[in-house]
């Protein structure tokens, strides 16, 4: 679903991205961890082409990633994005941020576009909430509307970038638990997190990234009990130190 190849990506001076290679089947859920500045969020926003590269090639469901026009917003469009921050339109309602996009790009009749957004808030567990704005939600359930925003377009892939480390820790769960639902459901996605909980959950394989670098690439179980490489057995030890 997912095939990046020989990836490489500077801001400046600075490697990024060195010689990324990794192949995502269908229906597979890869959480990306490593320390920060270790190039997760920028791989992950390559894959849509919020960066761009400076050279490989990354491909979604056999479509290369084109620079930019039309086919690059069609192949945007399949590849659902979720942030830190919500992005959330302040002056629509909950209803009418997760309606907007399938509405515009997709030229989804409005009542078909509502029930659709109706069906998605249910899915994520804020039906009553749907005609809110924004600024009356907490950051839990902003964070549910923007992946119910993203589902909207029936995405083939699904990223989410640091979902929730914006949120208090008391609503980190909620978001937790529609992404492991997606998860059991076959979406495919590429988690960057710091969440182990969900790491060990619901990830099919852990990436561990350092330096710009793929370091490791197993399943949770190998990768928690016994890291390959020293620098995620430091990594770990951290975390577990906390």
């Amino acid at each position: 679903m997912i095939s990046i190849r020989s990836v490489d990506k500077h801001f400046g001076d600075l490697h990024v991205l060195k010689d990324i290679n990794l192949e995502v089947p269908t229906g597979q859920v890869v959480v990306m961890l490593g320390p920060s500045g270790s190039g997760k969020s920028t791989l992950c926003r390559t894959i849509n082409r919020l960066e761009p590269v400076d050279s490989g090639t990354i491909a979604i469901d056999g479509s290369v990633l084109p620079d930019e026009g039309r086919a690059l917003a069609k192949l945007r469009s399949e590849v659902g994005m979720v942030f830190q921050q919500f992005n959330l339109f302040a002056h629509k309602t909950v209803l009418e941020n997760v309606m907007l996009a399938p509405i515009k790009v997709h030229k989804m009749k409005k009542d078909d576009a509502r029930k659709r957004a109706s069906e998605l808030l249910e899915r994520v567990g804020i039906a009553n909430q749907a005609d809110k704005y924004p600024a009356q939600l907490s950051g839990g359930q902003q964070q549910r509307v923007a992946i119910a925003r993203s589902l909207a377009m029936d995405p083939k892939v699904m990223l989410f970038d640091e979902p929730t480390s914006a949120l208090d820790p008391e609503m980190v769960n909620e978001v937790l638990e529609v992404m492991v639902e997606l998860a059991r459901e076959g979406m495919t996605m590429i988690v960057v997190t710091h969440e182990m909980g969900f790491a060990s959950k619901a990830a099919d394989r852990i990436i561990f990234m350092a330096d710009g670098c793929i370091i490791e690439d197993s399943e949770p179980k190998k990768f928690f009990s016994e890291p390959e490489t020293a620098r995620a057995r430091d990594f770990l030890g951290k975390i577990h130190g906390h």
